[in-house]
């Protein structure tokens, strides 16, 4: 930068505050927020250091005794996710059972609507070419 022979570089302010005493007065003000902001809405800012803090853990690699620890943790909520899955499944084709409902009624049904919606089209679509033809009958 140029100096203009007065201790000041080219372009700096004249008037008005420094640069340095700008940022302590952002900085004092930035501060100033935050701390209103914890004041007012502490779980809020509870909650940002907890996301923040698993964002920072999913970050991080797993270490191998952390592992260790959390196998038998992970294994047993493994295996209670499947027997409830399992059970939630046994108890869903047992009552789809007891109300006549099967997988091969189900196809069976879809199979003869799906043959009666066919049908329906093919008489409409003769129907209409008839009318067409002979548009004296209609």
């Amino acid at each position: 930068m140029i100096e203009d022979g007065t201790n000041r570089r080219a372009g700096d302010e004249t008037d008005g505050p420094s640069a340095r005493q700008r940022a302590i007065e952002t900085y004092e003000g930035a501060r100033e927020r935050a701390a209103d902001t914890l004041g007012q809405a502490p779980l809020l800012a509870l909650a940002g250091g907890i996301a923040a803090g698993a964002l920072i853990a999913a970050l991080l690699p797993r270490t191998e005794a952390e592992s260790r620890a959390i196998r038998p943790t992970a294994r047993r909520v493994k295996n209670t996710a499947r027997a409830a899955l399992d059970a939630a499944r046994d108890t869903g084709t047992q009552r789809l059972d007891e109300l006549g409902l099967s997988r091969d009624k189900a196809e069976e049904t879809v199979r003869s609507l799906l043959e009666g919606v066919t049908d329906a089209a093919k008489a409409s679509a003769n129907a209409a070419l008839e009318a067409a033809r002979n548009p004296e009958k209609g």
